[in-house]
C-alpha cells in the first residue's frame, strides 16, 4: 500500500506523531493508500521553517517570483493528465471534470503573474511643504490554508498562488481524503524553481488545524469547507490575532422565469446539479420553477435527463456523467437526507437511491434523485445535501422566488434563467447573494475578479483569488517623508497640518 507524506523544507518527510489516515477509492472502497497526520511538533517544524525561507524570499522582486509562477503553469500543462489521474483516483470525480479543477487553479496562478502591477503602491508628492507621501505593500510572513477534498487541485492554488507571488511563506493543509495531489502541485513548485520551505504542504486532521490556529508564526489564515468548521475556524484564529477569510456552505437557488428557454434550463440544472455528484458549493441545489405551468414544463423536460445520467468510475470512459461520492459516510449522510425528504412528504421524481453498478458494489455511489414540491421547513431544503440530489421549489411568482433565495441562510451562489432583461437587472441588484449567474448556472467568477459569497457562505471582508487576494495576503505600510532644505528651524510640537 502506498505511503504518502508530508512535504517540508523541499523534502518528502513522515512526521513524528504515528498517527496516520485511510485514504480511498471511491469507485471500489477499497483503500488505496495511507497519509501520515501531523502533529503540534511537525506544525512546529513547518512553521519554522517557513518563517526562515519567507525572509529572503519576501526581499526577492515580484518579477523573479512571478517567474517561478510562470514555469509552475508550464509544468502543469506538462503534467495535466498526471494531475487528473490521481485527482480522479482519490476524488471520484470524472477525468475531464478532474482537468478542470486543475485548469481553474491554473488560471489563478495566471492571473498572480501580474503581481508586479498588483502590488504597487501609491504616490503623492507635495503632499505638505517639502513633504511626500506613500505606500507600500508588504507581506505578512507566514500565511496557512485549510483546503477542502472537492477541489483538491483548485483551491489550494486559490490560496497559495497569491499568497507566494505576494513573498510569503505558505502553510497548505489540505484535506486528508485525498491529498496526492496537493503533494504533486508542491514538488511542482519546487521544480519551477520555488526555494525550499516556501510551500510546505501539512497533512493532518483536527489536530494540525488547530495547531495552525494557535502558532504565533502564522499570520493569516485562509479555509474552505462547511459551515460550522469556518465559523470555529474563523472565531479561533481571530481570538489568536489572525487574519482570517473562511468559506462555508452554500444553498445555491436557480430561479427559472416563464419566459425562460425550458431545454436550455433543464440542461443547465442537469449540469449544475449533478456534475462531481453534486460535490461542489457551487452546485445548483434547488430549482426554483416560478409559476405552476413554469414547473410542469420544466419537471417534463428533467426527469427524463436525469433517467439517462450515466454514473460510473473515471476509467468508464469520457461519456461518464458523474462518480462516486468521496466517502461511505458521505454516501450514508445523503441517503439520510434523501430518506428525510421522503417522509417529510416531498415528491421523489426520480429516485436513486438504489443505483448499484456491477463490479463497483462496493464503491462510494449514489444514483441521481430529483424532488418536487419540496417545502422550505424540510431538511432536502435547508440543509447543504453535497450529492447528486436537485430539490424543486415551486414559487407562485418572481417575488416569492426571490424570496426563497434571499429568507435562506446561505449565500453564495444564485442564478436566473429569463429573456427579460429587466427581471435579470432586478435580480443581480436585489439579491444577497455573494455571485449571480444570468443564464448562467454556474457563476465562479474568472480568476481577475473575486470569489464569495454572503451570510453564512462566508466569513471575513476579503473574497478568495482576483485583487482581494493580494489585499489579503499583504499589510499596508504609508510612508511620509520629507526632506527639508537649508538649516533645520527647530522642533515642532503640534501635528502637521496644510497650510
Amino acid at each position: 500500500m502506498q505511503q504518502l507524506w508530508h512535504f517540508i523544507d523541499g523534502k518528502r518527510v513522515s512526521g513524528t506523531s504515528g498517527r496516520k489516515a485511510d485514504i480511498y477509492n471511491p469507485a471500489t472502497g477499497e483503500v488505496q493508500a495511507q497519509v501520515p497526520l501531523a502533529n503540534a511538533a511537525d506544525m512546529d517544524s513547518a512553521v519554522q521553517g517557513a518563517a526562515r525561507a519567507q525572509v529572503a524570499w519576501g526581499a526577492t522582486n515580484p518579477q523573479r517570483r512571478a517567474r517561478v509562477l510562470m514555469e509552475f503553469i508550464r509544468l502543469l500543462h506538462r503534467d495535466m493528465d498526471k494531475l487528473a489521474e490521481a485527482l480522479s483516483r482519490e476524488h471520484g470525480k470524472t477525468l475531464p471534470d478532474a482537468k478542470g479543477d486543475v485548469i481553474r487553479g491554473l488560471e489563478v496562478a495566471e492571473f498572480c503573474l501580474g503581481a508586479p502591477h498588483l502590488l504597487k503602491g501609491e504616490y503623492t508628492d507635495g503632499a505638505g511643504p517639502g513633504i511626500d507621501m506613500y505606500s507600500m505593500r508588504q507581506p505578512l510572513g507566514v500565511a496557512a490554508g485549510i483546503t477542502p477534498f472537492n477541489f483538491p487541485a483548485m483551491i489550494p492554488m486559490w490560496k497559495f498562488c497569491p499568497a507566494i507571488a505576494a513573498g510569503n511563506a505558505f502553510i497548505l493543509k489540505p484535506s486528508e481524503r485525498d491529498p496526492s495531489v496537493p503533494l504533486m502541485l508542491a514538488e511542482l513548485m519546487q521544480e519551477a524553481g520555488l526555494p525550499d520551505g516556501i510551500l510546505q504542504v501539512v497533512n493532518g486532521d483536527k489536530e494540525a488545524v488547530d495547531a495552525i490556529l494557535d502558532h504565533e508564526g502564522i499570520s493569516a489564515v485562509g479555509f474552505v469547507g462547511s459551515t460550522p468548521i469556518a465559523a470555529y475556524i474563523y472565531e479561533r484564529g481571530c481570538a489568536n490575532g489572525k487574519r482570517v477569510q473562511c468559506f462555508g456552505g452554500a444553498k445555491n437557488h436557480m430561479i427559472i422565469m416563464p419566459d425562460a428557454d425550458m431545454d436550455q434550463a433543464a440542461d443547465a440544472l442537469i449540469g449544475a446539479g449533478f456534475g462531481a455528484a453534486g460535490e461542489r458549493c457551487m452546485a445548483i441545489s434547488v430549482a426554483v420553477p416560478v409559476g405552476e405551468g413554469t414547473a410542469d414544463k420544466l419537471m417534463e423536460k428533467l426527469a427524463p435527463k436525469v433517467e439517462a445520467l450515466k454514473i460510473g468510475p473515471y476509467t468508464g470512459g469520457d461519456d461518464v456523467d458523474f462518480g462516486p461520492l468521496v466517502t461511505a459516510e458521505a454516501k450514508a449522510r445523503v441517503g439520510g437526507l434523501v430518506e428525510s425528504g421522503v417522509e417529510a412528504g416531498a415528491k421523489l421524481v426520480v429516485d436513486g437511491r438504489g443505483f448499484s453498478m456491477q463490479g463497483y458494489e462496493d464503491g462510494f455511489f449514489f444514483g441521481a434523485c430529483l424532488f418536487d414540491h419540496v417545502t422550505p421547513d424540510m431538511d432536502i431544503y435547508t440543509q447543504e445535501i453535497f450529492g447528486p440530489v436537485l430539490v424543486t421549489v415551486r414559487a407562485e411568482n418572481y417575488e416569492d422566488a426571490l424570496k426563497l433565495a434571499m429568507d435562506h441562510e446561505y449565500g453564495n451562489g444564485t442564478a436566473i434563467f429569463t429573456r427579460d432583461g429587466d427581471a435579470a437587472r432586478d435580480f443581480a441588484a436585489r439579491i444577497n447573494v455573494g455571485m449571480v449567474g444570468i443564464n448562467v448556472p454556474i457563476p465562479v467568477p474568472l480568476a481577475y475578479y473575486t470569489f464569495g459569497g454572503w451570510k453564512k457562505s462566508s466569513f471575513g471582508d476579503l473574497n478568495q483569488h482576483g485583487p482581494d487576494a493580494f489585499r489579503f495576503y499583504t499589510k499596508t505600510k504609508t510612508v511620509t517623508a520629507r526632506w527639508p532644505s537649508g538649516i533645520k528651524d527647530g522642533a515642532e510640537f503640534s501635528i502637521p497640518v496644510m497650510k
